[in-house]
C-alpha cells in the first residue's frame, strides 16, 4: 500500500499582523504618533465600502480582548487596500486611520481630525509629510511586506460587534479568524 505524499506548502504570511507591526514601527519613527499602542488595535479585513482603503473605530461599547488585553480600535482594511494598492498606498491608508486616533489613546478618536470637521486639504497636509518621514525611515522588512502579491491571511469577524446592540458584550478570539485574502500589489516598492 503506497502512502500519498501531500507537498507542504509555505505558511501564508498574516496580512493583519503585519499592519499591526508596521503601525508599532510608525509610532517608534513618528512623534505624532508616539502615543499609539498597536497592540491595543485590532486589524481586520472586512467588506467593501464605497471607496475606501480601510476605516476605523473606537471599541467602547463593546469589550474585544486579544490574549487578555483590551482592544481600544478596531481598523477594518477594506478590499481596495489588498487588491488595488501599491505598497506606498498601504503605508498611506494605516498612516491615515492612525491620525484619527485620540492623543490620549482612550478609545475615541480625535475630534479635531474628524473629516466632517476638518477639509481634506488639511487633513492631507498633516498626513503628506509623515507619509514622507515614514517610508524614509520605515523597517525595510516590513515595507517589503506590504508589497506581498499573492494570497495572505487575515483576521476576519465571525460575529462583530455592532454599535449600540454590541454595548457591555465580551469579544475575543472565538470571535475572529483567519481567513485567506489576496494581496494584488499594483507594483512593487522603490528601494
Amino acid at each position: 500500500m503506497r502512502k500519498s505524499v501531500r507537498a507542504r506548502r509555505a505558511p501564508r504570511p498574516n496580512a493583519t499582523l503585519l499592519c499591526r507591526r508596521v503601525a508599532a514601527d510608525m509610532a517608534r519613527k513618528l512623534s505624532e504618533l508616539a502615543h499609539i499602542k498597536a497592540s491595543r488595535i485590532l486589524f481586520v479585513a472586512g467588506e467593501a465600502r464605497r471607496g475606501s482603503r480601510a476605516t476605523i473605530r473606537p471599541l467602547l461599547g463593546a469589550k474585544v480582548s486579544l490574549k487578555g488585553r483590551r482592544a481600544l480600535y478596531c481598523v477594518t482594511l477594506r478590499p481596495k487596500f489588498f487588491r488595488s494598492s501599491t505598497p506606498e498606498q498601504r503605508v498611506e491608508t494605516l498612516l491615515h486611520e492612525l491620525l484619527h486616533i485620540s492623543p490620549r489613546f482612550d478609545g475615541k478618536l480625535d475630534p479635531a481630525r474628524r473629516h466632517s470637521d476638518l477639509s481634506k486639504g488639511r487633513f492631507e497636509a498633516l498626513l503628506r509629510p509623515l507619509v514622507r518621514r515614514y517610508l524614509s525611515e520605515a523597517d525595510t522588512a516590513l515595507l517589503g511586506g506590504l508589497a506581498h502579491d499573492g494570497q495572505m491571511i487575515a483576521r476576519q469577524w465571525l460575529d462583530r460587534p455592532a454599535g449600540t446592540a454590541s454595548r457591555g458584550q465580551n469579544y475575543s478570539e472565538k470571535d475572529l479568524f483567519l481567513g485567506p485574502v489576496e494581496m494584488i500589489t499594483r507594483r512593487r516598492l522603490h528601494s
